[in-house]
């Protein structure tokens, strides 16, 4: 017998009292959490719910009473529907008083350790247009928010080229404007559209598998050079041809144009060729006279600006001075590896990916950066004695993991090389939290930054220092 599916639930005149996971905002009704999309503290609203548990609800504003003092204008067109900028309503002073919460949170809730007094929050001074590389999804059923548009649209207007629906990998939002990018980023997306719907380039059907405009990814640099990926969802080499020579008239800033055919049933294209169609097959970035060389599989910090900030407080925790046997753990391209060798004796950077430790090595060659090492694999087993007795016991650690953390098998090894320092920069403040815990029988929290490297959204990077206790 199917489940019976619950009954909305209303909430007159609700107080939103804290911002939430997931760029949501809470309220609370007799021990309840009742979390609101695209809520702001301070709101009172006629509040339904769709979804019930039994500690928590989640829905939206169906009327808002009174308005918070931290709530403003949104810019967006899409805002509300594309899934991304949750926090765009939300004036940024404000949100950048949430994200530092969200750390004390973490490190109160989850670590239960000692830590002193946060730094300030160090804010990003582009709130728009401050990304340096954009996904788009092509589809030829584009979502709608509204049913009598699709009856009335002819099948043609149908295809969409944008972002994925929250929580639906098969519903696609056709977009228009994003401002997460420079404009220039808008003008390629819709030329694309616009050429391929006039010149038969049919768009990916995700259930069928077929279609031939699949993806497109876009990155640029400081200098306004930019690189566009286009990938195929099938091998039709005259269609192409069009539109990737059309696509090289059109923009000369595009100086590196590839693409990729993907038959595949994931998106996915690192495990995949990437065919030079013009140009190079990198972008060059810098960073303190540091060049990059950020191919289209590389992993790139995407606010270049902030990445100067977050770095550099990084070097800061180091306190490195020249005589420092530097470890940068998950080193990625081996970016904060490079960053910290000018004021390091030695660093070795550790990393998964091989693709990305090839980049690496290629990045320090093209640097003349020569006291620097590369390894990879998986982190837990690179780590080993072999390595330390070669290299030496570190100095100081970097440690940089994606959102998952680190495997407590790190944590542990990590305890045992007793570095005197561990500069732990993480994207989710909560696995940080809980991976210092593991940590805090030797060693204590002793500064603590959080870097806002996205605007208008509830994500905060947070950089701690821990010292041998």
């Amino acid at each position: 017998m199917a489940r019976k599916k619950k009954e909305p639930k209303y909430y007159p005149n609700l107080l939103i009292t804290n911002a939430g996971s997931e760029g949501k905002s809470i309220a609370r009704v007799d021990g309840k959490v009742i979390m609101v999309d695209y809520a702001v503290p301070g709101d009172i609203a006629n509040v339904k719910t769709t979804y019930q548990k039994h500690k928590f609800e989640t829905g939206f504003i169906e009327e808002l009473i009174q308005a918070s003092p931290d709530r403003v204008e949104t810019f967006c067109e899409h805002f509300g529907t594309c899934g991304g900028c949750k926090w765009q309503q939300m004036s940024y002073e404000a949100q950048l008083r949430y994200k530092q919460q969200q750390v004390v949170d973490a490190f109160q809730r989850i670590g239960k350790f000692e830590y002193p007094e946060l730094d300030p929050i160090i804010g990003s001074e582009k709130t728009r247009y401050y990304r340096n590389k954009l996904e788009y999804s092509a589809t030829e059923r584009k979502w709608f928010t509204n049913l009598d548009d699709k009856t009335d649209m002819p099948d043609e207007e149908h295809i969409g080229l944008g972002y994925h629906i929250p929580g639906r990998f098969d519903k696609v939002f056709d977009v228009f404007n994003c401002h997460l990018m420079d404009d220039l980023n808008n003008n390629i997306r819709n030329e694309i559209k616009e050429f391929s719907k006039q010149n038969g380039i049919s768009f990916f059907k995700l259930y069928q598998q077929t279609g031939l405009l699949r993806n497109i990814i876009l990155r640029n640099n400081s200098k306004n050079e930019w690189m566009l990926v286009v990938c195929f969802g099938e091998d039709d080499e005259a269609l192409r041809e069009k539109l990737m020579s059309h696509l090289k008239v059109k923009f000369p800033e595009i100086t590196s144009l590839l693409y990729v055919i993907n038959t595949k049933k994931n998106d996915t294209i690192f495990d995949l060729p990437v065919e030079v169609y013009s140009g190079e097959n990198y972008l060059i970035e810098s960073l303190e006279g540091i060049n990059f060389q950020i191919g289209p599989k590389s992993f790139f910090q995407t606010n270049t600006d902030q990445t100067l900030n977050l770095y550099g407080k990084a070097r800061e925790f180091a306190g490195l001075t020249g005589n420092e046997n530097v470890y940068d753990l998950y080193t990625g391209v081996g970016t904060i590896a490079l960053f910290m060798a000018k004021m390091a004796k030695q660093v070795i950077g550790i990393e998964y990916v091989p693709q990305a430790i090839e980049d690496a090595k290629i990045n320090a060659e093209i640097n003349n950066i020569n006291h620097v090492s590369f390894y990879a694999g998986d982190m837990k087993d690179v780590l080993n004695d072999e390595l330390i007795a070669k290299h030496g016991k570190p100095d100081v650690i970097i440690t940089d993991p994606p959102r998952a953390g680190m495997h407590p098998d790190v944590c542990t090894k990590l305890m045992e090389l007793k570095a005197p320092k561990i500069v732990y920069v993480s994207c989710n403040p909560a696995t940080q939290a809980r991976d210092i815990a593991m940590m805090q029988e030797v060693y204590k929290v002793t500064k603590v930054q959080p870097v806002d490297m996205f605007p208008h959204t509830h994500h905060v990077e947070n950089i701690a220092l821990l010292e041998l206790i």
